[in-house]
């Protein structure tokens, strides 16, 4: 191309909308050959695959050369009878984040806006910027819960969609069914509010409601929820919303166009068929949770009652020094500077490296 020709050579253009997007941070491997040897910074199940399902996935590789189903059929007939929902109201995606994202190109745009928690999960100031939406973060109360009063003060006639992250990531938080129901009252029935339940498997509080139920009689409520956690298939990238059928259909028209691989939809099917074995891991995570728990309040931590699959302990400045202990010691965690680190529920001894190192730390420090 000539000098003349085109325009300078700045390259494509691209939408201003994209700068300043934060960057998702993902946790952090334990490194290969290195001194650590658990890894404590993703929200991962540390058991693997249910029975059955590296033997369906197997299958399912044979023949990836071919698409996969583009509506997850089998999938969706599956989650439908095991919600009691009708398949219209399933929509499917890469994971729950991925079907968050398909929520809010659905929902807003520029000059809309977007309500959520914060601090909460880190996907949703991305998803709500590529948009081109406007995030409206609701500071988390002194406990660490959502600001349910506050965040609907936050609405206005702008205002498009509200995440509702139940249990709360990266707090372990919840909010329970009456202060969630006077919400819901509060909110204009053209707001979508998405209860995004990527941890449900792991509550053990009868009083934190199950979003299913509240979708029922509410149109304006979509619940999300994934396999990545609980069901351990966070590599194949799996996740489903369910909704009433114009924000499902809506889901549906946002998909990327084969998604979900044949892989991830044969493992997920084979998963909800294994659901004994899965309450059995649950219940021992759970167990290794309430341990981690008292065992850091034993020690003088003031830690937010956790009922996802991590716990979550509040350390301001001295975040990175503690992050940089726990690798030393050979475990790595999950580090939000300058507010705190977040801890998965894995394996004992990981667990056990951790408890150790928190104890030391707050000797020398506290």
């Amino acid at each position: 191309m000539s000098e003349t020709s085109g325009t300078s050579g700045t390259g494509p253009r691209l939408r201003a909308v994209l700068d300043g997007i934060p960057t998702y941070k993902p946790g952090r491997p334990a490194a290969a050959g290195g001194p650590v040897a658990y890894k404590l910074s993703s929200n991962e199940n540390p058991y693997p695959p249910l029975p059955g399902v590296m033997e369906r996935a197997l299958a399912a590789a044979a023949a990836f050369n071919r698409y996969p189903d583009m509506g997850c059929g089998e999938l969706v007939a599956e989650l439908a009878e095991r919600f009691g929902v009708p398949a219209s109201h399933v929509a499917t995606g890469t994971g729950s984040v991925g079907v968050a994202q398909q929520l809010v190109q659905a929902t807003a745009g520029p000059g809309d806006e977007v309500i959520y928690a914060w601090r909460s999960f880190e996907a949703y100031p991305i998803i709500t910027q590529v948009s081109g939406a406007t995030s409206v973060q609701v500071p988390l109360t002194e406990g660490d819960v959502h600001d349910l009063d506050a965040m609907a003060k936050a609405i206005t006639d702008r205002t498009r969609l509200i995440f509702v992250c139940n249990p709360n990531n990266p707090t372990g938080t919840v909010v329970r069914r009456a202060e969630l129901e006077r919400f819901l009252d509060r909110v204009p029935s053209d707001v979508l509010v998405v209860l995004d339940e990527a941890y449900k498997e792991f509550i053990r509080d009868p009083e934190v409601p199950d979003g299913c139920a509240i979708y029922r009689d509410r149109p304006n409520v979509a619940v999300l929820r994934t396999f990545s956690k609980a069901y351990g298939l966070a590599g194949l990238r799996v996740g489903f919303a369910i909704a009433h059928e114009p924000v499902a259909a809506a889901l549906r028209k946002t998909a990327v166009p084969f998604g979900v691989s044949q892989v991830a939809q044969d493992a997920a099917v084979a998963s909800l068929r294994a659901e004994d074995e899965l309450l059995g891991r649950v219940g021992s995570l759970v167990c290794e949770r309430t341990r981690v728990h008292e065992g850091l309040a034993g020690q003088g931590w003031t830690v937010p009652e956790s009922q996802a699959n991590f716990v979550w302990l509040r350390l301001g400045e001295r975040t990175a020094d503690f992050a940089a202990a726990c690798e030393r010691a050979g475990v790595v965690v999950r580090p939000f500077p300058g507010e705190g680190v977040r801890v998965t529920i894995g394996e004992t001894e990981g667990n056990d490296i951790f408890l150790r190192t928190a104890e030391a730390f707050r000797k020398e420090r506290y």
